[in-house]
């Protein structure tokens, strides 16, 4: 009997340190997937076994480099650019450390960092292809958009000073019920367009060449209206000059310079038959110009007005026939800002 009596009392001892054992066990499997820090976890999951990465607490792991190698997982945080409280991968850094990305400039992506992309737009450091931020929005939320029609003749509307291609661009913005109006000095059209008064103010000057649009009304009063939104077509009365090309950029940089928050849209001139090679070599360094410039931050677009433009459409092998030549400049005019208007 006192035999049995130990035996029993031992068979107690041992059950209760094997619970003991597996309560040990236990608050291990605790350590390593501790659901409060997002613990280490294994690298497919971000920690906890959780499909958000980690705990929503910390944004990924516990560890002061905020989750794995650089914010969350391996780059950016989370797929939606790390948890929106987290230390690696905040949206109010732009996603991963480096900059992150994102579709449409989202949570994850740079609609302000320091480096990352946004297929609507760029960042707002400019590095749009096209210049400008997604972000940016040159025109006043309400009332008319100021356009300023910049150039040489056929920004005027020669041969019959009937408008030129502001006739048409002004029609489709009626007809989409978007507000523009043109400013300039000069003054030429129709009395109404699309059913409104046509706006006739413009800055094109018959004969002018890059060099004195740039001295004499770039730095004089083209500008006094100070417009939302810039277009320059120039070059055409002297592309043949070795100064063209340098010309075109220091009017870019005037302009800039004293409308930082206008956009503008540089064009390539439209053919020149008798100087067909000038217009060619002088076209083709336009769009990285403009590149150069959106790189640095400016808000600078590129107009391709030379292509698909036949000579058929000129009246005098210079100037675009108001049937044809010009609606098909203020087409291309109206796709380039028509995301700008309001």
């Amino acid at each position: 009997m006192q035999f049995g009596t130990i035996g029993a009392t031992r068979s107690l001892w041992l059950l209760g340190a094997l619970a003991l054992c597996a309560n040990l066990a236990c608050s291990s499997d605790a350590s390593d997937n501790n659901t409060s820090s997002g613990g280490s976890g294994p690298a497919s999951t971000g920690g906890h076994a959780s499909s958000v990465g980690g705990s929503a607490t910390v944004g990924g792991s516990s560890s002061a480099s905020g989750g794995f190698n650089s914010g969350g997982f391996n780059s950016g945080g989370s797929n939606s650019g790390g948890m929106s409280t987290g230390t690696g991968g905040s949206p109010a850094t732009g996603g991963s450390s480096s900059g992150g990305s994102s579709n449409k400039g989202g949570s994850g992506g740079a609609t302000v960092g320091t480096g990352g992309s946004s297929t609507s737009g760029g960042t707002s450091s400019g590095g749009a292809t096209s210049g400008g931020s997604g972000n940016f929005d040159p025109c006043p939320a309400t009332g008319d958009c100021k356009v300023l029609p910049l150039g040489d003749s056929i920004t005027f509307g020669t041969p019959t000073n009937m408008g030129g291609y502001r006739v048409e661009l002004f029609t489709k913005a009626v007809g989409d019920n978007l507000h523009i109006t043109f400013v300039g000095s000069q003054s030429n059209g129709p009395a109404m367009v699309a059913g409104k008064p046509f706006p006739k103010g413009n800055e094109g000057y018959p004969g002018i060449t890059t060099a004195n649009l740039d001295s004499q009304h770039v730095k004089g009063t083209a500008l006094k209206d100070m417009p939302n939104i810039i277009l320059l077509h120039i070059g055409t009365n002297n592309v043949s000059q070795a100064n063209a090309a340098s010309d075109l950029e220091k009017i870019i940089d005037d302009l800039v310079a004293a409308a930082p928050n206008s956009l503008l849209a540089v064009a390539s001139i439209i053919p020149l038959p008798s100087s067909s090679s000038a217009v060619d070599k002088y076209n083709a360094g336009i769009p990285a110009l403009v590149q150069k410039k959106a790189s640095a931050g400016k808000h600078v677009i590129f107009v391709d007005q030379f292509k698909d433009f036949p000579t058929a459409e000129l009246t005098d092998g210079v100037h675009p026939t108001d049937a044809k030549g010009y609606p098909r400049m203020g087409d291309k005019w109206y796709a380039a800002i028509k995301p700008y208007l309001h």
